[in-house]
Parts: C-alpha cells; structure tokens; sequence
C-alpha cells in the first residue's frame, strides 16, 4: 500500500503503468509538436517557452472561478446599474455597427452588447496577465486541463505568426483570453473577421471588428436568428429533479418536461423542441429556467450556465434601456 500510494504521488498512470511527464519533458515534447506539425524554428519556440514565467496568481484563480459560486452571489457582480449606463452608451455609440451585424448574423444587438459587457466592461478591463505566461502556466503546470491549454498556446503561437503579434506583449485574462470579447487564440484563429474593413483583424483594439467577431461566433455556433432563448419555469411534484444534469447538453424534449412538471409562462413551445432544465440557486430558495437551443449557443462562449444566464438577463435589460431611450427621442 505504501509503494501504491508513492507511485500515485509522483503522478503514476494506472491505466498506462507510465509516470506523467514533467512540466520540462512536456515543453520537449510541445516543442516537438510545433516543429513537426507546424515547422516552427525550434530555436524561435524554445527561446519564446523561456521568457514565459509560472504564475502562481493565475493557478489559485483558475481553482476558484467565478462561476462556482452560487447564482445568488453570482449575477450581482455582472447586472449592475454602472454596467447598464455604459452598455447603452457603447450601444448609442455603436449603433450602426451593431445594426449591420445583426442583420448580417442574425444575432440581436443586445447579445453582443451583452457579451462584450459581460468580458470586459466595454474594453475597460481585457486583462493585466501575459497571455503566454498564462498559457504556458496552465498548459504544463495544472494537469487537470493542461491537454486544453497546450493546445491555446500552440494556437497562440500559430495566431502570432498569422497577426504579426509580439507574442511576449500580448495582455489577457488569467486563462489566456484577449481583447473586448476576450477571444482565446483558437477562437480568435478561427472566429474573428475585419468587420471594419481596413484589413486587419484587430480584437485587441477595435470595438467594431470584436462586434463583428462575436456575432460571427454565435452565427458559426448555430444561432437561431428570431427565436426565444430562455424562459423562467415553475415546477410541481419531484419528477422534474430527474431532468436535472450538470451537463450542457440538452436530452430532453419540451413534452417531457411538461410530463415532469415543468410549466412556463409564454408561448406554447413545439413538444419536440429540444430544451434543458436549468436550476439556480437564489438564497433561500431554488429558482428554475427552461433552456431552450439559443440560451445552448451562449454557453458555447463560456461553458457556464451562469455565465449564459446573466448574459440572457442582461441583454434583457439593455434591450429594454434601448428601446425606452429610443421611444424617448421619438416623443421628443
């Protein structure tokens, strides 16, 4: 027993019956990568790999994320009158820009206007780490996503070389996202476009192209255009804790929660209308929302149910801050 647990303290693979690579042979081996795979210079990866620097900060706050905490504690930190003020502004601001996206994407204004508040307060905070630092923090000293985070970094050096980046310059937040949507380098590779046209994907600087970028995102992740995302739900009986799952992926039909118990206020849904039971911890209660494939879209972007609800929320009432002020000018 003794022996077994030693083994397992130095990182044995059962399965495999081999001892996990070390933080020094995993960069030997993502070295390997990027000059078979990609035809890096070795010497270019290897010297970049040795200006990065562990950071022990973004370790402790990957283990506790924001979205561990209850919904209670939660949607204050995102649905603040200070939030709204200036999601209206960037909303008058950009108004044009966003029109042209929605028409083009099919997703409201409100939704990117949302996300971009949600990531980075309208570009006030795209995040203080060195998104190399984070990337190689992550990618070779916390094994339980490190297999997700080599991948970033490779990416990131891939995004570098297609950008022209300083790739040791390069800010984000302490997960290696960048920019006004906070963009990670795979998505930032595959999602972004120049939606201002001056032949530049900038996600870094530009509000206009990470309008475009976010729209584009959602677009290419199946967004419905004009179709509801989330209604709130009441339950009856205990057959609906059956529906409950801690997976994003939606099993279930809307006729099999109306057979559970589950009731919404609004329109009557297709029976075979794919949705998913959400539930959120309120104080001193449990509050419920039905999911339906759009509210599925937004989680897409950060794999939370939280985060996909104060997005909805928000969006919500920066629609309604919107249309008011709009109305108000009319009248005027």
């Amino acid at each position: 027993m003794k022996l077994f647990r030693a083994l397992l303290a130095v990182g044995l693979c059962i399965s495999g019956f081999s001892i996990q690579a070390s933080p020094l042979e995993l960069q030997k081996q993502f070295i390997d990568l990027m000059v078979d795979k990609h035809h890096f210079d070795r010497k270019v990866i290897a010297s970049t790999l040795a200006k990065a620097n562990r950071n022990e900060v973004i370790l402790q706050s990957i283990a506790k994320p924001w979205e561990a905490k209850p919904w209670h504690q939660y949607y204050p930190i995102f649905l603040t009158e200070k939030r709204l003020t200036k999601g209206l502004a960037f909303w008058q601001t950009h108004q044009q820009t966003l029109a042209r996206a929605e028409q083009e994407s099919g997703v409201p204004a409100e939704i990117i206007v949302a996300i971009i508040g949600v990531e980075t307060f309208y570009g006030t905070y795209k995040g203080k780490y060195s998104v190399l630092d984070a990337l190689v923090t992550l990618g070779f000293h916390y094994p339980p996503r490190a297999t997700f985070f080599r991948s970033e970094l490779a990416q990131l050096f891939l995004l570098a070389k297609e950008e022209n980046f300083d790739i040791t310059e390069l800010k984000g937040s302490y997960a290696g996202a960048m920019g006004w949507g906070q963009f990670i380098s795979s998505s930032y590779r595959h999602y972004a476009v120049d939606f201002d046209g001056d032949g530049v994907r900038d996600l870094l600087n530009n509000p206009e192209d990470a309008i475009g970028s976010v729209a584009n995102y959602f677009k290419k992740h199946h967004w419905k255009a004009n179709s509801d995302i989330a209604f709130k739900a009441q339950v009856s009986g205990t057959q609906h804790s059956a529906l409950l799952s801690k997976s994003l992926k939606y099993s279930h039909q809307w006729a099999q929660l109306e057979d559970a118990g589950v009731s919404i206020t609004g329109p009557n849904l297709s029976k075979e209308l794919s949705v998913k039971l959400f539930e959120f911890e309120q104080a001193d209660y449990q509050e419920y929302w039905v999911g339906l494939p759009n509210f599925y879209v937004i989680t897409r972007y950060n794999h939370s149910p939280l985060y996909a609800m104060a997005v909805f929320q928000f969006s919500q009432q920066l629609k309604q801050g919107f249309n008011a002020a709009t109305t108000a000018k009319v009248d005027d």
